[in-house]
């Protein structure tokens, strides 16, 4: 079992930045992709930005040029950086990562908690 723990929400005013960090922990052979979903009230989950184990990203072309994700790989950690804020940046952020772990080769996904992210205008 893998765990992935978010932190770095909070609340900003429109044009404020905030970073978001998420850690992995526990039995992991490896981590391939990992990445950050939000969902904001009455809206579904979306894909925000992604990093590959070589450094590889993607992003969502509304937050391009904006945000900037990265990922510590001794530390099993991937971040967000998020500058130029909106108020529809407001979501529940979320960190998911693709991972091998030591007790099987069989890949799996697992999602943090979620940590909230509002902006205001």
């Amino acid at each position: 079992q893998v765990q992935l723990v978010e932190s770095g929400g909070g609340l900003v005013q429109a044009g404020g930045s905030l970073r978001l960090s998420c850690a992995a922990s526990g039995s992991i052979f490896s981590i391939n992709a990992m990445g950050w979903y939000r969902q904001a009230p009455g809206k579904q989950r979306e894909l925000v930005a992604d990093i590959s184990s070589g450094g590889h990203t993607s992003y969502l072309d509304s937050v391009k040029g904006r945000f900037t994700i990265s990922r510590d790989n001794a530390k099993n950690t991937v971040y967000l950086q998020m500058n130029s804020l909106k108020p529809e940046d407001t979501a529940v952020y979320y960190c998911n990562a693709d991972y091998i772990t030591r007790l099987s080769p069989v890949r799996q996904r697992s999602w943090g908690q979620g940590t909230q992210v509002t902006v205001s205008s």
